[in-house]
């Protein structure tokens, strides 16, 4: 009936935020030009104020400097009164039955109303949650990465250190034998000494090197899983009125 399709309407219209704003959402979107690209503003958390449960605040604050404080009410008098003076509404039993519904829908959105929008809270509550520790945990593997990585060029720099000091205790010996070649022997001994000491550096190395790589992928394997599993998880649990919802509201 038409009664009940106007008081859906105003349901919707109390629902889908500010009317303002839907407004100026909708001229946005005839003159789109070259910052169509850009950002879409978020929509608002909350509905705008409304009177009377279904009409808006701003078509009220409309009229008020052209017609006053009783203007919008006269004005939906008066049209009321139109549309049954001309029968272009005509009172039946589906009126009545549109009234009976409509009472019952207010008492249930103001009985249960509120449980529900806590319970649905919780959940989004989680969700969020669950997604900020995800991202806390891979903030803080990439600091602990910057971190690693910060040491390794403080190594290499110790390293570029420690090869001036061993050329320069080389160039010591060196001129030491040159003197005195009685120690040649003990030279090429300390010499051989050195480079064996080097190599098994150099390979105990590479093998903590690549147990700490090991680390890092398994860590970086189960950091994508945890995200695969959540964003799964998120789209398993939007039911399909959810998506016919965003879409109205869009």
């Amino acid at each position: 009936s038409n009664c009940c399709f106007l008081f859906l309407v105003g349901h919707i219209l109390k629902n889908s935020g500010s009317f303002g704003a839907c407004l100026v959402q909708a001229s946005r979107s005839f003159h789109q030009s070259s910052q169509s690209r850009a950002p879409v503003p978020p929509l608002p958390e909350k509905g705008g104020k409304v009177r009377h449960g279904i009409f808006p605040e701003e078509l009220f604050t409309l009229l008020y400097p052209k017609t006053g404080v009783t203007g919008p009410y006269m004005l939906g008098t008066g049209l009321l009164l139109y549309m049954l003076s001309k029968e272009i509404y005509v009172i039946n039993h589906e009126t009545f039955a549109a009234a009976s519904i409509g009472v019952v829908i207010i008492y249930g959105v103001k009985k249960f109303g509120p449980s529900v929008a806590a319970f649905a809270d919780k959940i989004n509550e989680d969700k969020v949650a669950e997604a900020q520790e995800v991202k806390d945990q891979a903030m803080a593997s990439l600091a602990q990465g910057i971190e690693d990585e910060k040491k390794e060029q403080w190594r290499v720099e110790g390293r570029c250190m420690l090869f001036d000091a061993k050329r320069i205790i080389c160039l010591h010996l060196l001129s030491i034998n040159i003197t005195n070649p009685h120690n040649n022997v003990a030279m090429l001994l300390e010499t051989n000494y050195r480079e064996r000491l080097h190599m098994v550096t150099n390979e105990v190395k590479k093998r903590l090197d690549y147990q700490v790589e090991l680390q890092n992928l398994h860590r970086r394997m189960e950091q994508e899983h945890m995200v695969n599993w959540v964003e799964q998880s998120v789209i398993k649990s939007i039911t399909p009125q959810q998506v016919q919802g965003i879409w109205s509201l869009h």
